[in-house]
């Protein structure tokens, strides 16, 4: 598995700000907490990978970012784009920032295209709603931007409906619309999983090659190491709503710190190890989201826990460029 980023970190200040996001879901049983106190920057031309199991709540971050949240959700904490809070804004102020500031690629893009209208229309629309263009004028860019992502023929693919496409086609014509404005932020909800491995090899090489030439930052959620190695500059690690750790896509994948990392990384297949061995498995379950507890969410399943993790969460300590590690056994 090979660990080359797509394009250098940008050194100036970030595009997008979190800071101490939290979000919970009410149950029958009471509020969860499915993020707990999540801080990250985003930067021009960055890509950022959100690494984790399932329901370790990394979805649930793009969504919050996009205004999105279930209806029995909140979400506390700030969220600063261009100057501009995001969280918990009004519907019709956060209408005239996603679609054209700010994008996002979804997971399956058969349930996020409208299957009764055709490309054409779905792709032009974006554009008379944010940019004022007429159709005929919407319609070339459209088209435009269909070729750039590799649609063959697609001044008269363009007319079709999605189900003429194949997942992979579908998937481009999803990262068009995601683009056809040149969003200075583009979130990706996994946005390869369904695909098969040559598709989704072309949709990370065409996804990298624009945030280096529109200079769009981009953040990724994933489980697959793969994908993150592939495509991302930096990289955060997420397990049970909480960040274990964060830094460059090396450090990650050459020094990792925090057991679960470690955990993840030799669960993974790697085609540039020399010597091949089993798999190994990260024991037991993810811990169930229900409240708050104090200590270490990976503490149930981490082989060096010791009794202060079960008792008290580390903080997330590191350095000043970026590298931070949750644990009271490793640290940076």
């Amino acid at each position: 598995m090979s660990a080359e980023p797509a394009a250098a970190a940008s050194p100036n200040r970030p595009v997008l700000s979190v800071q101490d996001m939290s979000i919970q879901f009410k149950l029958p049983q009471g509020w969860i907490t499915a993020v707990d106190r999540v801080s990250f920057d985003l930067r021009q031309g960055e890509v950022v990978g959100i690494v984790g199991e399932s329901g370790s709540g990394k979805s649930q971050i793009l969504l919050s970012l996009m205004g999105l949240l279930a209806g029995n959700g909140r979400c506390s904490g700030s969220a600063v784009f261009e100057g501009q809070q995001l969280l918990n804004r009004p519907p019709k102020e956060l209408d005239a920032i996603r679609g054209s500031t700010m994008s996002m690629i979804f997971q399956d893009p058969m349930t996020s295209l409208n299957p009764y209208m055709r490309v054409s229309d779905q792709l032009t629309e974006v554009l008379t709603a944010h940019q004022g263009k007429s159709k005929a004028e919407a319609l070339e860019v459209a088209i435009e931007m269909l070729e750039r992502v590799r649609i063959p023929e697609a001044r008269r693919r363009i007319r079709l409906y999605p189900h003429e496409f194949s997942g992979g086609m579908r998937q481009r014509v999803m990262i068009a619309m995601a683009l056809l404005c040149r969003p200075e932020v583009l979130f990706a909800d996994e946005p390869t999983t369904a695909l098969d491995v040559t598709v989704q090899a072309q949709i990370l090489e065409l996804m990298a090659e624009l945030a280096r030439d529109m200079r769009t930052a981009v953040a990724i959620v994933t489980h697959d190491l793969g994908v993150i190695a592939r495509l991302c500059d930096r990289v955060i690690v997420l397990y049970g709503g909480r960040i274990m750790e964060q830094g460059s896509l090396d450090e990650i994948f050459y020094d990792p710190k925090h057991p679960y990392t470690k955990g993840l990384l030799a669960s993974t297949p790697r085609l540039d190890e020399k010597v091949h061995g089993e798999l190994r498995t990260i024991p037991g379950q993810p811990r169930a989201a229900m409240g708050d507890f104090p200590g270490c969410p990976f503490e149930p399943r981490c082989a060096l826990r010791i009794d202060r993790c079960r008792a008290e969460m580390p903080a997330l300590l590191g350095d000043d460029k970026g590298r931070a590690v949750a644990c009271h056994v490793s640290g940076v």
